[in-house]
């Protein structure tokens, strides 16, 4: 018999060795913690087997041997489809053996006494293929389970097999740490039924017994490389952090499409774009869209064709009026009728010839009309302050020429009579011109049609031997110079 329980120990271990673990999330488990053995069970006495076996499991005090240490380990691994399989080793000391002896006067009232067989040590390595109800039950806290096994077992001098039906429940805090509570029946009677000594029955030999053991439970060995929380073998973009929602892949920009399929991973966009966003609404990306801020047309990379003449607005001259493409999206007009189109016509609202770009060329007459006019201009003695009196007259006359004239170029000229030094007459005098070229800008008259020159006394009209004459030399003369 003895043969026999080697041979079935052997077996159970290379059963326990030679199975084929698959990949699951933490396939390994190590757990440790207290065992207690009642060997109450096989004690006889009661009404029924069920009485026999099973009555008053939880008489801690009176039949429970437990030794206040860690006194078993195990080491267990998952082999898929909610299976797992493990070996455990533990060890007790047994001073607490139950015989259901009722002529005995210490005996209890269910007829059993409880004896010391003399401190006998325990020491037991068990094997076991457990299922977990935790899917089942759809906990992701509470794990009931069964599992059947078997085991040898050492109790003093004596040693045995026991096959080891059993049940279990494991209170997981997280998902890797655990309280696991077990309880198997370690049936020897299968192999041998001598719970006693022979002729001694307050003496154990092989004896069928319960053991419960309590501890805490690891899982490990699953690997999650990037640290998201999805183990690498369920996870599609183990090499970078993501969410469990898409199998660990990334969605930086939060639009519901992993980065791997969006064509804008750090923007948010649309699914139909996608990925990329369309700020504007117009069915155009905004990566692919020359006007993103505004609504258009996909044939004008989401630009707008306001007056629907062919050209985006953005390319357009005339973008809310329709015109030819030539004449970039503009009509062909010629307001002031001189055969130059508006947008060729440097003057479009004054009639002129082609060879002076639509403008009006300047006469002869108008220039000497200027000339007289500007001679009306007269400075203070020895100032470049215009003179209050009928030179504002003058100034508005010479605005209202030169405004007619957008494309011509005409120079302010400015003079002084004989008094003080040429180098003083010469500053004052180009001081003088640009007093007339200020006063006719503040008057609307564009700066760069102006130009300006000083001759000091060199250019005298009159004689500046007269007051009178003085005055007149004291002056600034207006003159076209060209057309651009």
């Amino acid at each position: 018999m003895k043969h026999l329980d080697k041979l079935l120990f052997a077996v159970m271990m290379l059963m326990a060795v030679g199975l084929r673990a698959q990949n699951s999330d933490n396939p390994w488990a190590i757990s440790f913690g207290i065992n207690a053995v009642d060997t109450k069970a096989s004690a006889a006495g009661g009404k029924n087997v069920f009485d026999e076996h099973i009555s008053q499991p939880f008489n801690v005090s009176e039949y429970w041997n437990i030794l206040p240490s860690v006194s078993y380990i195990s080491v267990a691994k998952s082999i898929g489809n909610n299976f797992s399989v493990g070996i455990q080793g533990s060890v007790n000391k047994i001073s607490k053996f139950v015989v259901y002896d009722p002529r005995n006067p210490n005996h209890n009232s269910t007829g059993h006494i409880v004896v010391n067989p003399g401190n006998l040590m325990y020491y037991a390595v068990d094997v076991s293929a457990k299922y977990s109800f935790m899917s089942l039950v759809k906990s992701k806290v509470i794990e009931p389970s069964l599992s059947l096994g078997g085991g040898y077992n050492w109790l003093g001098d004596n040693n045995f097999a026991s096959l080891n039906p059993g049940a279990g429940l494991t209170f997981w805090f997280t998902e890797n740490v655990g309280l696991a509570l077990a309880s198997s029946y370690k049936i020897n009677s299968i192999f041998s039924g001598d719970r006693s000594a022979p002729g001694d029955k307050y003496t154990p030999n092989k004896v069928s017994h319960f053991q419960h053991t309590a501890g805490i439970t690891f899982q490990f060995g699953g690997k999650d490389t990037d640290g998201d929380g999805v183990y690498d073998k369920d996870d599609a973009c183990p090499e970078v952090a993501g969410l469990k929602q898409f199998n660990g892949c990334p969605d930086t920009d939060g639009d519901g499409i992993i980065d791997g399929s969006d064509a804008c991973p750090t923007e948010f966009g649309l699914a139909a774009l996608n990925g990329c966003p369309d700020t504007d609404g117009d069915g155009v990306a905004d990566k692919d869209d020359a006007c993103p801020d505004t609504a258009g047309l996909a044939i004008f990379k989401g630009c707008p064709d306001t007056d629907g003449d062919g050209l985006a607005d953005k390319d357009d001259k005339c973008p809310t009026v329709a015109g030819p493409k030539a004449n970039g999206g503009c009509p062909v007009l010629d307001s002031d009728k001189d055969g130059v189109a508006d947008k060729d016509d440097d003057c479009p609202t004054v009639a002129g010839p082609a060879s002076n770009k639509g403008c009006p060329e300047v006469t002869r007459e108008v220039d000497e009309n200027l000339k007289t006019i500007s001679k009306l201009v007269y400075f203070e003695p020895g100032t470049a302050t215009l003179k209050k009196k009928g030179t504002p007259v003058s100034l508005e006359e010479m605005n209202a020429i030169i405004k007619n004239y957008p494309n011509a170029k005409f120079s302010v000229e400015g003079h002084t009579d004989s008094d003080g030094s040429n180098a003083y007459n010469q500053k004052l005098s180009e001081d003088r011109a640009n007093a007339v070229k200020n006063a006719l800008v503040a008057k609307g008259v564009n700066s760069n049609n102006l130009i300006t020159a000083g001759f000091g006394e060199t250019k005298p009209v009159a004689t500046n031997k007269t007051k009178a004459g003085k005055a007149k030399n004291r002056r600034t003369e207006l003159k076209h110079v060209s057309s651009k």
